[in-house]
């Protein structure tokens, strides 16, 4: 039996197929399709992190996103400070290469228009409470029956089973995976990672889940349904952590910022501020030794092996520390750097984006053209065939109703799609 997929991705195979070498023509913002996911349709019903994290690494790589938003907008746009020229800087550093539409799905009309971007949709992403498109006929089951080539991609916080009512927030996940439990040192509570690490982490996980699907796509010709939540992502990327419970039965603790398993691999005070020392393997500490002008520590039985160096690190510490007072952190970057040895300072942001832009990554990009242009974080992934692109800045709110609606009624010739929005819009 033939699926038949979203005439969208039926005009990307044409234009492959006519000629493989050539960029698809623009798309209803204006971006003309280069980067590996162009042609494809993405209909962004997520909010916040997660969802419009994923969203936007697919746009980076060519896919035409339209972001559907309550007539409120995305939450982060609220979310302030710090701001450019008023804007939540939150929400401008997700939500580049994007198209926005504001519905209100309590609507009839707006929710049409939804049910018809959704209908003509290669990829469909999703942050609701579980369940909670189906009252608007946006659920998985439905949309697919009229597009059964769907990708459809539900984020959620803890799942669809007995973690359905909690609320999907980061921090909580940090709370209850165990996270918060090994961040922090002895004598310090339990803290949370500087950046909500399970949003970006299970936003990657629906990127990557995304592609395999649309891969199977592309043999099989049948789309499907995608979850992920941030629970499972948290136990998944603790990965030594949760496998050490389970596999020796021992609950990990806060150990500062030491390793439980090699040492030294923390930071280390030198003669003016600190630098981090991270040594994995005994050749690497017997190097570390000779640099520092201490060679007697590798002949010393305590210190000689890894298991053993873990098991003394107190002993070890104190010694490292009194070696390191000779010189300052920058001096011994220098020195530990030139003999092989992974070490680094700690950098503040800023610092950070510098030594990046130093020594070649190039990490500052320019999204947009004109008076909207604004500067970003580059796309970590590097295309040798089909790079990735930064063609629009991050939508003001509704931005692109317009064409948007130009596109749907020159899909669905004859539909009356109304240019009108009702005020109301409840997502949670």
């Amino acid at each position: 039996m033939t699926i038949e997929t979203s005439p969208l991705s039926a005009r990307h195979r044409a234009a492959e197929s006519a000629a493989p070498d050539a960029p698809l023509g623009s798309d209803m913002f204006g971006r003309t399709g280069s980067g590996p996911l162009a042609g494809l349709l993405v209909a962004d019903f997520g909010r916040v992190l997660a969802g419009p994290y994923c969203t936007m690494l697919l746009a980076d790589m060519g896919a035409t996103v339209v972001k559907i938003e309550s007539p409120d907008g995305d939450e982060t746009r609220a979310w302030k400070p710090p701001v450019r020229d008023g804007q939540s800087t939150y929400y401008l550093s997700i939500n580049r290469n994007k198209g926005s539409i504001a519905l209100d799905l309590q609507d009839p009309e707006d929710r049409r228009i939804a049910q018809e971007i959704a209908g003509q949709a290669d990829v469909v992403v999703e942050n609701f409470k579980p369940n909670g498109l189906n009252r608007f006929d946006l659920d998985y089951d439905t949309v697919a029956a009229t597009n059964p080539g769907v990708v459809y991609a539900s984020i959620t916080g803890f799942g669809t089973a007995g973690g359905a009512s909690l609320p999907g927030y980061d921090l909580l996940v940090q709370a209850m995976s165990g996270l918060m439990s090994v961040t922090g040192s002895p004598e310090t509570p339990a803290y949370r990672s500087g950046v909500a690490v399970f949003d970006v982490m299970t936003g990657l996980h629906a990127a990557i889940g995304i592609l395999a699907a649309l891969q199977e796509r592309q043999r099989s010709g049948k789309g499907q349904r995608i979850e992920v939540n941030l629970m499972s992502s948290a136990l998944s990327g603790m990965v030594n952590q949760t496998a050490g419970y389970l596999l020796s039965g021992s609950v990990p603790t806060r150990l500062g910022n030491e390793h439980p398993s090699i040492y030294p691999y923390e930071p280390l005070a030198t003669g003016e501020g600190d630098i981090v020392i991270a040594i994995g393997n005994d050749p690497q500490f017997r190097r570390l030794c000779q640099a520092l002008g201490t060679p007697a520590l590798t002949g010393d039985d305590r210190f000689a092996t890894a298991p053993q160096r873990s098991l003394n690190r107190k002993a070890l510490r104190p010694l490292l520390l009194e070696a390191l007072r000779s010189r300052s952190s920058a001096e011994w970057f220098e020195v530990l750097t030139e003999a092989q040895i992974p070490c680094a300072p700690i950098n503040d942001v800023r610092q950070g984006l510098e030594f990046a832009e130093r020594i070649g990554l190039d990490p500052v990009v320019t999204v947009g053209t004109g008076d909207s242009a604004l500067p970003g974080i580059r796309n970590p992934i590097t295309f040798s065939e089909t790079p990735v692109s930064y063609d629009m800045a991050p939508p003001d709110h509704n931005a692109h109703r317009e064409p948007i609606l130009a596109w749907l009624r020159s899909e669905s010739p004859g539909a009356a799609v109304p240019a009108a929005a009702s005020p109301q819009f409840q997502q949670a």
